[in-house]
């Protein structure tokens, strides 16, 4: 027969045994709790890293222990605290897997808060973890570009930039890896976002309107550069840009206007003169367009552009001059003479260029020079 006695005292003892299991339990979540406010505090009075990480691994190996017990385990606080913990380890202990192994246990840990946390009492903690997990995804995402694995990049990016929608900067960086990925639309959605938060970068503009002329959307392209052109009114390639594009839009009186405007403010640009000097040869007005070209080539001497329509528009001055009554000759051989210096200029530049060849294989053949008419087709022989 059992004593009695003796019973009672195991029953005791069994009772105080979980009771002090319990308490130990509830201590380890009050060692956790207080890991939290000891970092906080860490962190405000600026101390090293290694003194955070101490704090930070006292509080985890709390927290774990209040999570294996059947009670605490159920509590959010248990959880949201881990959480906090694991993603702010994340983003401080410079080891790259232990890094990397505390921000996956901060995710995990943070959808068993959501999952307990009815009430939200612990929403505090759990932003905050969202928070340090965004930046290791930012991280990550940095560093995979850098890597130059665009698509982990943008992955990476697109969800913290969503995170943090008002971050400019951020959005940039992830339009940029959407652009390296070819996903346009993605693109221009967030140099929008980075426009739209005031961003100013002519790199933005531009980037948005290279996109719109491949979706051959030329007005969305000028009117983007515009817009770039009202926040950056003397950024010279967006100007430049945005002359080229009323170029292609055939908008030929708003370009020579703009390069008229500009070439008040910028009178060292070879482009500008060109193709100031472009447009009014277009218009016939070849007086002025020699003036220009020239003044191209004052600039840059050997500028390609603007020495071969130089070397074109003489030659159909010479041309104009046989066609008229009676056939003016010696204009003619004048300007024949001034194409072929020009087109030996030029050739020199571009030794293979097809179309330099032609043109003085034919200035060569008018002017009856046919051991130089051989020399010019050998070399096209040889390309």
């Amino acid at each position: 027969m059992m004593n009695k006695k003796y019973f009672f005292a195991a029953t005791m003892l069994v009772v105080v045994g979980s009771s002090t299991n319990a308490i130990a339990q509830k201590t380890q979540l009050l060692i956790a709790r207080n890991a939290v406010g000891k970092l906080q505090e860490a962190i405000a009075n600026q101390k090293d890293e290694k003194t955070q990480l101490q704090i930070l691994a006292d509080g985890i190996k709390a927290s774990e222990n209040a999570q294996k017990d059947s009670k605490t385990k159920k509590y959010p606080e248990t959880w949201a605290i881990k959480s906090y913990l694991s993603s702010y380890i994340a983003i401080k202990d410079p080891n790259q897997a232990t890094s990397d192994k505390y921000y996956e246990q901060a995710k995990m840990a943070i959808d068993s808060a959501k999952n307990f946390d009815r009430f939200e009492d612990n929403s505090g903690l759990i932003a905050a973890s969202n928070y340090n997990i965004n930046i290791k995804k930012q991280k990550m995402g940095n560093s995979a570009y850098e890597s130059g694995d665009y698509n982990v990049a943008f992955n990476y990016l697109k969800e913290v930039s969503d995170y943090f929608p008002k971050d400019s900067a951020l959005a940039i960086n992830t339009a940029l890896s959407a652009q390296a990925i070819k996903n346009d639309d993605e693109a221009l959605n967030y140099f929008r976002r980075a426009k739209d938060n005031g961003a100013r970068n002519p790199v933005i503009f531009q980037r948005m309107a290279t996109i719109y002329k491949m979706k051959m959307d030329t007005e969305s392209a000028l009117k983007i550069t515009e817009e770039g052109l009202k926040v950056n009114p003397y950024n010279e390639m967006l100007g430049n840009d945005y002359i080229n594009q009323l170029l292609d839009s055939e908008r030929y009186t708003e370009a020579m206007n703009r390069i008229e405007n500009t070439l008040k403010v910028n009178t060292r640009s070879k482009l500008l003169y060109f193709l100031y000097g472009y447009l009014h040869q277009k218009n016939a007005n070849m007086g002025t367009a020699e003036l220009a070209y020239n003044k191209s080539l004052d600039i840059d001497k050997n500028y390609f552009d603007a020495l071969y329509q130089l070397g074109l528009l003489y030659l159909n001055l010479g041309n104009k001059a046989l066609q008229a009554t009676p056939q003016d000759i010696p204009t003619f051989s004048s300007y024949l003479n001034r194409s072929e210096v020009i087109f030996n200029k030029t050739l020199k530049l571009k030794p293979k260029d097809k179309s330099v060849i032609n043109l003085l294989i034919e200035i060569y053949t008018r002017k009856n020079r046919f051991d130089r008419v051989q020399e010019l087709k050998a070399q096209l022989d040889v390309f």
